[in-house]
């Protein structure tokens, strides 16, 4: 999976990333691509921080990339 370096490194280091923020900024490919990845176990499963708000841990989001997954 390619990321953009420049990119990874100006994440913070803790806190939680929205789909907006993940799609395409650090991941290249799109919404239904990420859906089906979480589906499928091989991204992390979101937290849902309210009734129309999901978000992604950083610190999982750091472990993936660095995983090269």
């Amino acid at each position: 999976m390619a990321t953009n370096p420049k990119t990874y490194g100006a994440m913070p280091t803790t806190g939680y990333m929205r789909q907006s923020q993940l799609i395409p900024a650090i991941f290249p490919f799109s919404s239904a691509t990420l859906w089906r990845m979480v589906k499928a176990g091989t991204f992390p499963q979101p937290v849902k921080l309210g009734p129309r708000i999901t978000a992604w841990r950083v610190e999982d989001i750091r472990e993936l990339l660095q995983r090269g997954a």
